[in-house]
């Protein structure tokens, strides 16, 4: 089958693309450079950012940055002129687009030293597009969102609630942390991580009998359970993710396993009655497989 490893899957090689050029692009080699362009661009700006650097060595790191950008540039030229004829099916891919807004709006902003120097950190996060297991975890943040909404709308309910509460128990005498529902729903938001928890629990028993139950509920109600609910529900969007990647993964191989099939019976160019009955079932085949995409 005529395909390149891309971005973590198999991505077909589709006939008005120029093949050699795709594969190119896409091959181990090719992309192993662009990394090691990346990680070099990375080690110049942090070297950057050291006080009373010498001005030979911020010259040349200047200098590094430069020649990055301008192999960024060759490449993300060479990607565009391997897709032939229909050069805008270049921005169907997402780490595509990212990649041309990165690099192409920096001849715009060449005086904006500010927009620039986030323009180059942005640089640096092309380095995921050669993790598979960013398409993974991307996945699974979009899949999570929804459910994820619906909590977000329960921990506020819970934190507004225990916030009143603080108010009424705590704020008369504690106005710095519960003086009003702002205040105190600000609180209870930095107790999510139990920072400085002893502090705050310290504070209010001296002010109230009720402290102890009420911060103790808090950390098991809100703290606890809430909090590994959300973070089951991201672990379970990631399963589903992973399980997902690799059933298409196991698709992609059957249908390449298909093609090459194909191609051997037709390679002659004959096909007797036999190798016809056997290109239909390979072509039932593959319409099944397509059909559970």
């Amino acid at each position: 089958m005529n395909s390149v490893s891309a971005y973590g899957r198999e991505m077909q090689i589709h006939p008005w693309r120029i093949p050699w050029l795709t594969k190119l692009v896409y091959s181990s080699p090719f992309e192993l450079l662009i990394a090691f362009v990346i990680l070099v661009n990375a080690t110049s700006l942090a070297i950057l950012t050291m006080p009373s650097l010498d001005e030979s060595v911020r010259a040349a790191c200047e200098q590094i940055d430069l020649v990055c950008f301008v192999i960024y540039t060759v490449e993300l030229v060479l990607r565009i002129v391997s897709y032939g004829k229909r050069p805008w099916e270049f921005f169907r891919q997402g780490w595509n687009v990212f990649d041309f807004v990165v690099i192409a709006a920096a001849p715009f902003f060449a005086g904006q030293t500010a927009v620039l120097r986030i323009l180059r950190l942005l640089r640096l996060f092309r380095i995921f597009r050669f993790l598979p297991e960013v398409r993974v975890l991307t996945t699974s943040i979009v899949r999570s969102l929804p459910p994820l909404m619906s909590l977000a709308v329960l921990i506020f309910v819970a934190l507004f609630m225990y916030g009143m509460l603080g108010f009424y128990l705590f704020g008369e005498k504690d106005p710095t942390n519960w003086g009003s529902i702002t205040e105190a729903m600000t609180s209870l938001f930095i107790l999510l991580t139990l920072e400085n928890f002893p502090n705050y629990l310290e504070a209010g028993v001296a002010i109230s009998p009720w402290a102890l139950p009420y911060f103790l509920s808090y950390v098991f109600v809100v703290v606890f359970t809430v909090l590994n609910v959300l973070i089951g529900v991201v672990l379970n969007a990631m399963d589903e993710a992973r399980e997902e990647n690799r059933e298409r993964a196991k698709r992609m191989g059957q249908l390449s396993e298909i093609v090459d099939d194909v191609e051997l019976m037709t390679e002659d160019g004959q096909i007797s009655a036999d190798e016809m009955k056997r290109l239909r079932e390979k072509v039932a085949r593959m319409e099944r497989i397509l059909d559970e995409k």
